[in-house]
C-alpha cells in the first residue's frame, strides 16, 4: 500500500508538474509540497487543493481509496459510473452559529472529510457533542458523530436542523416539529426540553448526512 508521500509525489508526475508548478497551481508554499512528498507535513486540509490541481482522485490521495483518476477501465469501452466525492471542512459550533465563512473558501479549516453528496449550498461537517440527540428507540445519533450539514437544502418539518437560538453563540442541533401550527426545535432524547422555534431564531442548515469514525 503506498504512503500518502508517494501518493502526493505520483499525482504530481501525473500532472507532469514540478513542486513549485503544483505549488503555485494549488495556492500554497512550495516547502509545503517538499514536506508532503517526505512525509514531514501530514496537514489534510491541502489535499484537497492538490487532487484539483493535478486532475486526480481526492479521496485515492487522501485515503488511498479507487483508482487514481476516473479514467474508464483499459479492458472496457464503457466507463464505470462514479458519484462525485466533494470535501467539506469540519469547523466548530461557535463557527456555524455565528454563520462563519460562506462559502467557505479552500484552507478555512484545518480539517476537511469527504462525502459523495453533492451539496446545493455551502456545506460543513460538525462534531455532535452531548447526547440531546441521542435517542433510547428509534432515530439517534451519538455524541462523535460528524453530521453534514448543508446551509440551502430545504429546512422541512420533521428534518434534522442546526439553529441558532438568541441567547447562544453557539448553534443546536434538532429535530424541526410543526405542532398545532407552530414550529419547534426537539431534541432526539426525551430528557431534553423541547424549544420553540420564533422569530428570533435561524436555521443555519439541514443535516443531509452522517459519519461515525472508529
Amino acid at each position: 500500500m503506498s504512503t500518502l508521500a508517494e501518493r502526493i509525489k505520483s499525482a504530481r508526475t501525473h500532472a507532469k508538474l514540478t513542486q513549485k508548478a503544483l505549488a503555485l497551481k494549488a495556492g500554497v508554499e512550495q516547502p509545503v509540497i517538499s514536506q508532503l512528498e517526505t512525509g514531514k507535513n501530514l496537514q489534510s486540509a491541502h489535499l484537497p487543493k492538490i487532487a484539483h490541481a493535478c486532475g486526480v482522485s481526492a479521496i485515492w490521495l487522501s485515503e488511498n481509496m479507487g483508482p487514481m483518476t476516473g479514467a474508464a477501465n483499459s479492458d472496457s469501452n464503457i466507463a464505470e459510473a462514479r458519484q462525485p466525492v466533494e470535501s467539506y471542512p469540519v469547523i466548530s459550533w461557535v463557527a456555524a452559529g455565528a454563520g462563519a465563512v460562506e462559502p467557505y473558501p479552500a484552507g478555512f479549516s484545518d480539517r476537511y472529510e469527504f462525502s459523495e453528496y453533492d451539496s446545493k449550498g455551502s456545506a460543513f461537517w460538525l462534531e455532535v457533542k452531548g447526547d440531546s440527540m441521542t435517542s433510547p428507540a428509534g432515530q439517534s445519533v451519538a455524541e462523535g458523530i460528524l453530521i453534514l450539514v448543508d446551509t440551502e437544502a430545504e429546512a422541512a418539518p420533521d428534518k434534522l436542523v442546526i439553529a441558532k437560538l438568541p441567547d447562544s453563540n453557539e448553534a443546536t442541533f434538532k429535530k424541526l416539529v410543526k405542532d398545532g401550527g407552530r414550529l419547534f426545535l426537539k431534541p432526539l432524547n426525551p430528557g431534553y426540553p423541547i424549544e420553540p422555534f420564533d422569530e428570533h431564531c435561524r436555521i443555519v442548515g439541514v443535516v443531509v448526512r452522517a459519519l461515525q469514525k472508529f
